[in-house]
């Protein structure tokens, strides 16, 4: 039998003075880095951030999701242990043991960082390479001189707990970091789902008040045929809703992971009590209804689930490019018939008085952007994945993420800075309807279309309303025009002939 982690004769780790700073001394089979005496990150971190110089930052969504990822595999390592050593003489087998105490602190430690602590000492960049095994390391060495800590022991006191044979117990890169990045984004889809329907609450409050307040529709940017801003706020609720609908189901697509599965998903070296028990301990501590792969082969290999996931992250973005273009449109001084305007939200220009700009459509729209950037990059990296893993993981992930976060930036911003103080004049916008040429189609049914043409050409010529271009011509009894124009009846959805009986 191995020796258990307490019976080692490691070396203490050397102390020195290095620039009037205290350092340690840690080795690996590459040789030998100084670190700071009290980070807790070690040498595999160090050598990760030199060798990876992005300046992109890990989200700290996936960093606690490793944390408690491995809190998991802690407390079912525990638990083995513990059913191990009631039923067998551990002694007599070649096995090494992690003993309770050490998981005790190392589950502490994990749980700390599940909570955001320590998240300064992870140092390894959203961009690297090595299939995650960076992340991995950061977060074990993190974990276990924390542990340390919690154990009064000093970090890279590595002869009491290890960060490879203690900390990665039962655990491989590939099986902890893909669960996590799953157990991330299923907490951040869940919040995109609060921040889609807060935002289809603004629209439907402004579909209620505005109602009936007419506006001209507009196709291939030229007027067309009279409608209400009510009707427009509704395709924008009708169009949130259908992406709430779609995202609210994404946590049952990517909710599969392979955790237990160990390098390649054949889950070498791990114990089958393990494989059963991790995911279940997994679930009872998120609350998110992960659950084991039966083939941890495909789990492993394959990421085509997250690219599904983003697709349909993707659709979102493109409603709320569609929405912030629209308003930042109709709110323009290039619309001659501005009738609506969004609320003043900073100075525009440090050279011109006054000017006030539509920063939150442009804000919304460039997170859109960033969005089908990373559609790309998801799509393509997980393609290039080869045989049984993917390597680019930690940027698959990390774009992943990002885009979930910018939505859900997009959409607060969107409801809490624009919508709520959108403003409507609807005497005025019901002036301008009435002076367009555009108002006549809706005549079409009663006096046909060369009449209405006749009506709109007047229109136009003479600068007048279609109640005075009526007047002229003759067309209509100006009751039965009033009653027809309307904004309930203009909107109503089609007509009956008994409506056009005289």
């Amino acid at each position: 039998m191995r020796r258990k982690h307490n019976q080692r004769n490691f070396p203490l780790p050397f102390l020195k003075m290095k620039n009037n700073l205290t350092v340690r001394r840690e080795k690996d089979f590459l040789g030998e880095k100084d670190l700071d005496e009290n980070a807790l990150y070690g040498i595999h971190s160090v050598r990760a951030r030199e060798n990876f110089p992005d300046e992109g930052r890990f989200h700290i969504e996936w960093y606690r999701a490793m944390a408690v990822t491995k809190q998991a595999c802690y407390l079912t390592a525990s638990s083995f242990f513990a059913e191990a050593a009631g039923q067998y003489d551990l002694s007599r087998m070649n096995i090494r043991i992690v003993t309770a105490e050490t998981l005790e602190a190392l589950s502490a430690a994990a749980a700390e960082c599940a909570a955001g602590k320590h998240s300064e000492h992870f140092i390894v960049p959203a961009v690297s390479g090595g299939a995650g095994t960076s992340i991995n390391m950061n977060i074990n060495e993190i974990i276990t001189n924390r542990a340390l800590q919690i154990m009064g022991r000093k970090p890279g006191e590595y002869d009491f707990i290890d960060p490879v044979e203690d900390a990665n117990v039962f655990q491989s890169t590939n099986d902890v970091v893909p669960t996590a990045l799953r157990v991330a984004a299923m907490h951040l889809l869940t919040e995109l789902e609060d921040s889609i329907n807060e935002l289809r609450k603004k629209t439907e409050e402004l579909e209620q008040k505005y109602r009936n307040t007419l506006r001209i529709a507009y196709t291939q940017m030229q007027a067309a045929v009279p409608t209400t801003f009510g009707r427009l706020f509704s395709s924008y609720s009708d169009a949130l809703s259908r992406d709430w609908w779609r995202i609210s189901k994404c946590l049952e697509r990517i909710k599969v992971v392979n955790l237990g599965g160990s390098a390649v998903g054949t889950s070498i070296t791990v114990p089958k009590y393990f494989i059963a028990g991790a995911v279940a301990k997994l679930q009872q501590l998120t609350g998110l209804p992960v659950t084991r792969g039966e083939n941890l082969s495909d789990a492993t290999s394959n990421l085509d689930p997250l690219v599904e996931v983003h697709g349909i992250i993707k659709a979102h973005a493109v409603t709320m490019e569609k929405m912030a273009s629209d308003l930042r449109m109709l709110a323009s001084d290039l619309h001659g018939l501005r009738t609506i305007s969004i609320p003043a939200r900073q100075a525009g220009s440090s050279i011109m008085p006054g000017k006030v700009n539509p920063v939150i459509p442009e804000f919304v729209i460039s997170c859109s952007h960033r969005v089908y950037s990373n559609d790309q990059l998801v799509s393509s990296l997980a393609a290039l994945g080869s045989l049984e893993l993917n390597a680019y993981i930690p940027v698959i992930g990390h774009a992943l993420l990002e885009s979930i976060k910018s939505l859900i930036a997009a959409d607060r911003s969107m409801a809490e800075n624009m919508l709520s103080g959108i403003e409507i004049e609807p005497g005025e916008a019901e002036k301008q309807v009435l002076a367009s040429p555009a108002i006549a189609t809706a005549l079409l049914p009663y006096i046909g279309y060369n009449k209405a043409a006749e009506i709109a050409g007047l229109m136009k010529k003479e600068r007048i309303d279609i109640f005075g271009a009526n007047e002229r011509l003759g067309f209509m009894k100006p009751e039965k025009l009033r009653e027809l124009l309307k904004p309930e009846n203009l909107v109503q959805g089609g007509y009956r002939l008994k409506d056009i009986e005289e």
